[in-house]
């Protein structure tokens, strides 16, 4: 098993990835989408809401790249992970500007955001009962992010996952009156988590029902901001859904 090495609150705690969430390239992608996406948009005073902070890792390294000047409240369940995303943040300097909550984000009454942003569990399988377990995304990957779509935001910056039915996502979207103002897509490689037998065989069944689009070597993960079409001037869900599906 393999583990890291996370400083908090100025000490030294060795973790593996099956407590706190470890996906370098990952992070990196979603810090870099809201950078873009979000961050580099947004005015003085905006305020945004985070489903699944995770280790903080990533919105830190997009504020110390940016200069937002809002405020950020994350929500994540894990309390490890939250306690390495609260030292972090102390020792970045940046606490009024980023607070994460160790509580359930549905059960928050804080809603009211111009951003909801979320890199959202999207590992499909059968049940959790999978190696880390809050990141199962519901039977097709997708359960998570759909139900996100259904809170209202302006504004929704979330990941999706080639295998993990973004045909339905998008569809999803569409029906709650967004649409696709802008994206970002990377390829990955199946990781750690996504290449346990349980999960992996579970997408192969995800495939042929044309829920998910992989080949064998590579899958890709958008970072897709979705707009309500009455506050966005383009429409991009078609060429999203041609790149997603092309593999």
């Amino acid at each position: 098993m393999t583990g890291m090495l996370i400083r908090s609150q100025g000490t030294p705690t060795t973790l593996s990835q099956d407590q706190v969430f470890f996906c370098p390239e990952e992070s990196h992608f979603y810090s870099h989408c809201l950078e873009r996406l979000v961050f580099s948009q947004s005015l003085a005073g905006t305020r945004i809401v985070e489903f699944g902070s995770g280790d903080g890792t990533p919105v830190l390294n997009s504020l110390v790249r940016s200069r937002f000047d809002g405020k950020i409240d994350g929500y994540e369940l894990n309390p490890i992970a939250c306690e390495v995303a609260r030292g972090r943040i102390q020792q970045a300097g940046l606490s009024d500007v980023y607070e994460v909550h160790n509580q359930s984000f549905f059960e928050s009454r804080n809603q009211r955001a111009n951003y909801l942003i979320a890199n959202p569990p999207y590992l499909p399988a059968p049940d959790d009962q999978i190696l880390m377990p809050l990141l199962h995304g519901g039977i097709d990957g997708a359960a998570i992010t759909n139900r996100l779509l259904t809170l209202n935001h302006a504004n929704v910056m979330v990941l999706v996952s080639s295998y993990s039915n973004p045909l339905g996502t998008i569809d999803q979207a569409l029906g709650q009156g967004y649409s696709v103002a802008d994206f970002m897509i990377t390829p990955l490689h199946f990781g750690y988590y996504s290449s346990e037998p349980k999960v992996r065989n579970w997408i192969a069944k995800l495939k042929q029902q044309q829920q998910a689009f992989y080949s064998n070597n590579i899958y890709f993960l958008a970072g897709v901001l979705f707009r309500k079409s009455s506050l966005s001037e383009v429409d991009l869900s078609a060429e999203l859904i041609q790149v997603m599906t092309s593999l």
